[in-house]
């Protein structure tokens, strides 16, 4: 990450010039120049929070529309129906290879990061992993561009877009970061754990002590920051994850969690037919589901660290892509 220290006065002395040359300023206008929600949208930062208007108009000046941002938001995903077909695109040998590799290269941080926070090791990686195969695929968009593109031109989720470009023109002023040097998702997310802006503000850590948080290329603030997200988000340490079922009688189904808020207690599903592999205590809070796997069906519980993971991403199939890369990274590391 470029770090630009006070980059808000990079565009004085240029805004300055603009407006005294006046007719310059069409010439230099760029995509978002003259709209009136980037005018409201700057003069509410201004109001809000203290901006100075000029200087950040010359951020959106520079911003621009991309239409390969609106086509991929728009375009529908291809469904992956099956755990069968989900399982594979994560779990792989490269991944596992890379992913031991990764582990070994930053032992003592990620040790530090699991005594502080109470989060495995391997699921911090693992979650690296699925994200952006440790920092291969993190994106290349300017944020400041994503964001714009989908806060201005993007009316089904214009508000929350315009929220997270608040977030981040606040992160890059508390960072002092140049905002047009940092790159992202096509959706904004950012760095090696993939934060949005909101979530950076929020949990991101600065977990080498520089003075700054650094999830692009610093892996030791990215660690940090992963941990740090799963705990605030209700991760136990030392705690399971899931727990495999057998499942019998006619009234299975109606013990399966409808979105992924742990809705059910053991206890019930126990009563529908749910018998867990694992000692479960009655009243423990679950997330009851089913995946099509190679053999069949599968039944799960997922517990109170499963829907952790699924904050991160609300898909029982991401948590288990999750939680089954730790396992795999474990036995790996263990026989090499």
């Amino acid at each position: 990450m470029q770090v630009m220290r006070g980059w808000a006065t990079r565009y004085a002395p240029w805004v300055g010039l603009v407006s005294i040359l006046g007719t310059a300023q069409d010439a230099l206008a760029g995509d978002y120049e003259g709209s009136p929600q980037v005018a409201e949208f700057v003069g509410e930062m201004t109001r809000d929070y203290g901006f100075a208007g000029e200087q950040l108009m010359g951020v959106f000046r520079e911003a621009e529309r991309k239409q390969s941002i609106l086509d991929a938001i728009s375009k529908p995903a291809e469904r992956v129906k099956q755990w069968s077909e989900y399982r594979p695109m994560f779990i792989t040998d490269a991944r596992i290879a890379r992913g031991v590799d990764f582990w070994r290269q930053h032992e003592a941080i990620l040790a530090r990061a699991e005594q502080e926070y109470g989060v495995p090791a391997q699921v911090i990686v693992s979650i690296i992993g699925v994200e952006t195969f440790f920092g291969r695929n993190t994106g290349n968009f300017r944020v400041v561009d994503a964001l714009s593109t989908l806060g201005f031109d993007y009316p089904p989720r214009a508000e929350f877009f315009r929220k997270e470009l608040r977030e981040f023109l606040l992160l890059a002023r508390e960072e002092q970061v140049d905002p047009l040097t940092l790159k992202g998702s096509y959706a904004g997310a950012m760095g090696l754990p993939q934060f949005m802006p909101s979530s950076f503000r929020a949990y991101a850590v600065d977990f080498d002590g520089d003075g700054h948080i650094n999830i692009w290329n610093n892996p030791d603030d990215a660690i940090g920051s992963v941990a740090s997200y799963f705990k605030r988000h209700g991760w136990v340490g030392g705690e399971p994850v899931v727990s495999r079922a057998d499942v019998r009688g006619d009234q299975v189904d109606q013990g399966l969690t409808t979105g992924i808020e742990p809705t059910k207690t053991v206890g019930e599903l126990r009563a529908l037919g749910w018998s867990s592999h694992d000692a479960l205590r009655d009243d423990m809070p679950v997330t009851a589901f089913r995946l099509e796997g190679d053999k069949g069906p599968e039944y799960w519980m997922g517990l109170t660290n499963f829907y952790a993971i699924t904050r991160y991403n609300r898909s029982v199939m991401y948590a288990m892509a999750v939680h089954q890369l730790s396992e795999q990274l474990v036995q790996a590391r263990g026989v090499k």
